[in-house]
């Protein structure tokens, strides 16, 4: 999603930084059984315009993306343990999906 990255900016000693998103990043708190069942809410018409990137177990340990791809396609949905969502959309579905999980203090 490029759009939603700002500009390249510079500091005082004219070093390049990349840019950042324009917008705050919440990091809500919930279990595996809470994010289990927000991605499968996911995979519903309703929610199809969103940009979703999931983590699960089966990723995180692989060591290279083409072990990845191949676990993957062996790998029913079901059996995959997610450590984590990154949901990006328009703030009322993402608050439908994520409303009542609290912020990660």
């Amino acid at each position: 999603m490029p759009e939603v990255v700002g500009a390249d900016v510079a500091d005082k000693t004219g070093n390049r930084h990349l840019g950042i998103i324009e917008f705050p990043v919440p990091v809500l708190k919930g279990n595996m059984k809470e994010l289990k069942a927000i991605r499968e809410k996911l995979y519903e018409p309703e929610f199809s315009d969103l940009t979703v990137v999931d983590f699960s177990d089966l990723a995180q340990g692989c060591k290279a993306y083409d072990e990845f791809i191949e676990k993957m396609g062996s790998t029913a949905e079901q059996e995959l343990k997610y450590l984590g969502l990154t949901i990006c959309g328009t703030k009322k579905k993402v608050n439908k999906l994520t409303g009542s999980m609290p912020l990660l203090r």
